[in-house]
């Protein structure tokens, strides 16, 4: 008898253990979010939650690697965010793939017909640069959800060099997360059949976490050739959200950016 009644109060004390341990995942707050940042490399982890931007469509994909918010009405994401960390910057000098249609998307990402004799490059938001660490990361940045039109002159000049800085700065603080986009409103120019928007503007914001600080930096370039400094380029982070309603870093109270970075 004793012994049944030690093997039931053992099982109640298991059970109630495995309950403490799930109220404990399930409660970790925005805080203690941000605070695990980066320890995994799960696309689920809490590095990718804790910075993830709002969506402003209602249409958030989640790709291996990349997590966009695609808006239909302009046929491109209005932000692609991803992490990329100092150890995922190689060079494998993969073949490039043809660029195909989103399959995540439920509403159908645009055709890539859409810019051809457009005039207009398929610009990259997350480039295939970041992502040559590994054949499947590279491959997924040619769905089209991924591209948006931008000038050659833009996409070859000013624009390479902020993707280049931004390699950097991977290298700089070991890990880092990107928010990139194409500001399109009604008035701008529309390519293709589709009607895909050519944004007058991009925008590219960079999170380092340092310490127990974050420190920012953001971007906003004309879609326009350019020989200027990208510092000349810099702008509060509240700039770009007043432009796109999008906010970029919701868990994280007080960010500001600066050209300190």
């Amino acid at each position: 008898m004793k012994g049944f009644l030690s093997l039931v109060l053992m099982s109640f004390a298991l059970l109630s253990c495995k309950k403490e341990n799930v109220e404990s995942k399930e409660n970790i707050s925005n805080a203690e979010a941000v605070s695990f940042a980066g320890k995994s490399n799960s696309t689920d982890s809490l590095y990718t939650i804790a910075y993830l931007p709002t969506s402003t469509t209602n249409q958030v994909v989640k790709h291996q690697y990349y997590t966009l918010s695609y808006s239909e009405k302009f046929e491109q994401a209005e932000w692609v965010a991803y992490e990329l960390k100092k150890e995922y910057l190689k060079n494998h000098d993969y073949k490039r793939p043809y660029f195909i249609e989103d399959p995540k998307v439920t509403t159908g990402s645009a055709d890539w017909r859409n810019y051809k004799k457009s005039g207009y490059d398929k610009g990259h938001l997350c480039p295939a640069g970041d992502m040559e660490f590994n054949k499947d990361a590279y491959n997924d940045t040619f769905y089209t959800s991924n591209i948006s039109p931008q000038k050659k002159e833009f996409n070859a000049g000013i624009w390479n060099r902020l993707e280049q800085k931004t390699r950097y700065w991977a290298g700089k603080y070991n890990d880092i997360y990107v928010v990139t986009g194409g500001i399109p409103k009604d008035s701008d120019k529309k390519i293709g059949t589709e009607k895909v928007a050519v944004p007058k503007y991009f925008y590219k914001i960079i999170l380092a976490k340092t310490g127990k600080e974050h420190k920012a930096i953001a971007f906003l370039v004309p879609n326009e050739e350019s020989d200027k400094s990208i510092y000349d380029f810099v702008v509060p982070i509240e700039t770009v959200e007043k432009m796109t309603g999008i906010d970029f870093f919701p868990n994280l109270k007080n960010l500001k950016s600066s050209k300190d970075f």
